[in-house]
């Protein structure tokens, strides 16, 4: 298993992730291991796929250009 040491943070977040593990009633080592451990699983292929699903509900679908609408809504 790796190590990994973070220099220079700043004291006030240092202060919200001791906070943060009060609030999960954890160490600061175990919150900090929980947000990169989570951050880790984030991959592109995932996102992606999130993407594809979006653009498949709209599919076919047009949408008008609202653009003329907000230059009348600005003038008023």
């Amino acid at each position: 298993m790796g190590q990994v040491l973070v220099r220079n943070l700043p004291g006030e977040v240092v202060k919200k992730l001791k906070s943060r593990a009060k609030q999960h009633r954890r160490s600061l080592q175990e919150e900090l291991k929980d947000i990169l451990e989570q951050a880790a699983e984030h991959n592109v292929k995932g996102v992606q796929a999130k993407i594809n699903k979006v653009r498949k509900l709209f599919a076919g679908r047009k949408f008008s250009d609202s653009s003329d609408l907000i230059r009348q809504d600005r003038t008023r």
